[in-house]
């Protein structure tokens, strides 16, 4: 080693390595977008993808979402964006009015991703890079596992997919190939999913970079605060540490196995699903042969992929009981779809014309 060359902070070195391996699926002359709210895990990522970009001859933009939720934001927002610009980003600033549709937390996240998808189309970004980190995923994990949703909420957040649309009716429609976008294709990275947040913070002060402290995140009023700020503490102290890395790691796990499934489905699907008028039907005797995970996925799946409606779990039992429990029973009304048992096979119908919803 050179003894004159500074050696580098464990910190940024760990960020660096993750981004970088995040880079390499998107293909060399593309250009990124890196979503940057000047807290500590967004402005480390930004630095990080700067650095890392150059080498892999990529441009870098970035966008600042202005939400205008507190005095300050757009100072907050300027001061995101002239840093991005020091590093040698092309930064945009968006403000965005946020409604209360799905409660505060979920409102500023469709505008933000709104935002970010027309950040997309103006700089014909490839791939944009969120700041996501292993802590955040293991508060995702939890909240999922309190509010009993199921083995997709356990999986987490992915480190790679495509960059959601801003409805599910819009992917569903997309899925069939009866709408597309110009922003099809476009990858939602997060790099940081193995990064602790301490590590962030650390990889900002070790290059003099100063980021914002969002009042938000220590909030009570929001449930994933008290979960980063009670619920993982109490457990770390009675239960040991490393309760974060094993939640990311179950995350990991499940969402292994969700992608065995998704394999396992698409396969089938081909063999017992058909087009149907205004909707399609898959065959009951199919059905009912699969182990009861299977056939719940499958009916999950061709509602979602089809109406663009996501069933809970009691909704997949009732329709499920068309094929386990037949009796006779007429159609489910789903908000979506009506569900009917019709000659040894299951209909799924548009059920624009029957307003009662089960």
């Amino acid at each position: 080693m050179d003894a004159h060359r500074p050696s580098l902070d464990p910190a940024v070195a760990e960020v660096r390595l993750a981004v970088r391996r995040a880079l390499a699926a998107v293909p060399s002359g593309s250009t990124v977008l890196v979503a940057l709210s000047g807290g500590a895990d967004s402005l480390a990522l930004t630095a990080a993808t700067a650095f890392e970009a150059a080498k892999l001859g990529l441009a870098v933009a970035s966008i600042t979402v202005d939400h205008g939720l507190q005095p300050d934001s757009s100072e907050v927002a300027e001061t995101a964006a002239q840093t991005a610009t020091s590093l040698g980003i092309a930064a945009v600033v968006a403000r965005v009015n946020v409604g209360e549709d799905g409660g505060p937390e979920g409102a500023a996240r469709a505008v933000r991703y709104r935002a970010i998808r027309e950040a997309v189309a103006d700089a014909g970004a490839t791939a944009v890079l969120v700041g996501h980190t292993l802590d955040d995923q293991a508060e995702t994990v939890l909240l999922g596992l309190a509010r009993g949703s199921g083995g997709a909420s356990l999986q987490g957040m992915a480190a790679a997919g495509p960059l959601p649309a801003e409805a599910p009716g819009e992917a569903a429609a997309a899925s069939r190939g009866r709408a597309g976008t110009a922003l099809d294709g476009v990858l939602l990275l997060r790099p940081l999913l193995e990064v602790r947040r301490v590590t962030t913070r650390a990889a900002c002060v070790a290059e003099g970079l100063e980021p914002w402290d969002d009042p938000h995140n220590v909030d009570p009023r929001f449930t994933r605060v008290r979960v980063r700020e009670t619920v993982l503490p109490v457990l770390e102290a009675e239960l040991g540490p490393g309760i974060a890395e094993a939640l990311a790691r179950t995350a990991a796990q499940l969402r292994e196995d969700a992608e065995a499934f998704d394999e396992m489905i698409e396969e089938t699907i081909e063999d017992i699903v058909e087009h149907a008028e205004a909707g399609i039907s898959v065959s009951v005797a199919a059905l009912a042969a699969n182990p009861a995970a299977l056939r719940h996925r499958i009916i999950r799946h061709v509602v979602a992929a089809e109406f663009g409606e996501s069933l809970t779990r009691v909704q997949t039992l009732e329709v499920a009981r068309l094929v386990t429990d037949w009796s006779g029973q007429g159609p489910i009304d789903l908000s979506a779809c009506r569900v009917r048992r019709v000659a040894g096979r299951l209909e799924f119908t548009s059920r624009h014309a029957h307003p009662t919803t089960l």
